[in-house]
C-alpha cells in the first residue's frame, strides 16, 4: 500500500515505511517491487483526478498570479506542481519539495526547483512566499501544530497557507450505501485493513481524525481570515482506481493475517470491476487563512 485513498491513511502510512527502506517485501523479493510501483503510479494519478480539482479550485480563490513565490510541500507527484508553474509563469518561483522526490525530479525545471526537505524536522525555506500549499502533509510527524507553524513562518506578510489532509473518521465506509452484500464486504475488508494496522502499532488512531483540527491548527499559527471544507468523492471512476489498486497491493497481508480469504478479495475485486459498487473515500479537509 502506499498513499493515496481507498484507504487514504492506511496507503499514506505505508508509503512512508518505504521511503524509509522498510518496505520488507520489496527488500526481500526484488522480482516484487515492478508491480508495486505500478500500482503506486496508478494510485497517484486517481488521487489527483479525486482531489486536484479541489485544490485548483481552491488555489484560484487565493489569486495565484504571475511573479508569485510559492512553496508546495510533500508533492506526491507533478500536478499541482504543474499546476502552480504555469500560473506564476517566468517571473515567479515554485519550490516543491518532499522528502522522497523520486517523482518530482521531471518536473525541476524553471520556474520550478526541486528540494529534498521534511516539513516535520527541518526549518522551513528562507525568502518568504507568496503561498505554502500542503496537502497530506503531517503523516507520521510528531509536532503537528509545529509544523503548521513552520509552513506559516515561511509567509511573506498578507501570503496564504492552504492545508489539505483527510478525515477518515468522518466516514469510515467504503460503500456508505451498504444495502447487500457486496457492499457489507467492501466495508468489511476496509474496517478490517484498518484494524490490522492499529493492532501492528502502524495506526496509532489520531491519524483518522486530523483534517477536522486543521482550521484550529492555522489559528493557533496566528493565521487570520481561517476558513475550511471539505470534499468527499463517491462514485467515482477514480474512487474505484484506488480501491482496486490498494486491495491488489494488500491481498497478502490481510490473507496472512486472517482478516479475509482470497475468495473474499477476489469477489470484491470482481464487483469493483463490475461497476457495481458505489465507493467512496475519506474527506478531504481543506483549510486556509492569511498571515497579518
Amino acid at each position: 500500500m502506499t498513499r493515496s485513498d481507498g484507504y487514504l491513511l492506511e496507503q499514506r502510512r505505508t508509503d512512508v515505511h518505504r521511503q524509509n527502506g522498510t518496505h520488507r517485501e520489496a527488500e526481500e523479493h526484488p522480482q516484487a517491487e515492478a508491480p508495486l510501483q505500478a500500482e503506486a503510479a496508478e494510485r497517484l494519478d486517481a488521487f489527483a483526478d479525486l482531489f486536484d480539482p479541489t485544490t485548483f479550485r481552491h488555489l484560484e480563490a487565493v489569486g495565484v498570479g504571475a511573479g508569485w513565490r510559492c512553496w508546495e510541500i510533500g508533492a506526491g507527484g507533478a500536478s499541482v506542481v504543474a499546476w502552480l508553474a504555469k500560473k506564476v509563469g517566468p517571473t515567479g518561483t515554485v519550490l516543491a519539495t518532499a522528502t522522497d522526490v523520486t517523482r518530482l525530479a521531471p518536473a525541476a525545471r524553471p520556474p520550478v526547483e526541486v528540494r529534498a526537505h521534511d516539513i516535520g524536522a527541518e526549518e522551513p525555506p528562507t525568502g518568504g512566499f507568496d503561498l505554502v500549499h500542503a496537502r497530506l502533509p503531517l503523516l507520521g510527524v510528531a509536532d503537528r501544530a509545529r509544523a503548521v507553524r513552520s509552513m506559516a513562518g515561511a509567509l511573506r506578510p498578507r501570503g496564504h497557507l492552504l492545508v489539505e489532509d483527510t478525515d477518515p473518521a468522518l466516514q469510515p465506509l467504503a460503500c456508505p450505501d451498504e444495502y447487500g452484500p457486496e457492499q457489507r464486504l467492501a466495508n468489511r475488508l476496509r474496517q478490517g485493513l484498518r484494524k490490522l494496522l492499529h493492532d501492528q502499532g502502524e495506526d496509532p488512531g489520531d491519524d483518522l481524525a486530523q483534517g477536522r483540527t486543521l482550521p484550529r491548527l492555522l489559528r493557533e499559527a496566528g493565521l487570520s481570515e481561517v476558513r475550511a471544507d471539505a470534499h468527499f468523492p463517491i462514485a467515482a471512476p477514480a474512487c474505484a482506481a484506488l480501491e482496486s489498486a490498494t486491495v491488489r497491493l494488500a491481498r497478502d497481508r490481510l490473507v496472512t493475517a486472517g482478516v479475509a480469504t482470497t475468495q473474499d478479495i477476489d469477489h470484491h475485486l470482481a464487483h469493483i470491476a463490475d461497476g457495481i459498487l458505489d465507493l467512496a473515500t475519506a474527506p478531504m479537509v481543506s483549510a486556509w487563512g492569511r498571515k497579518a
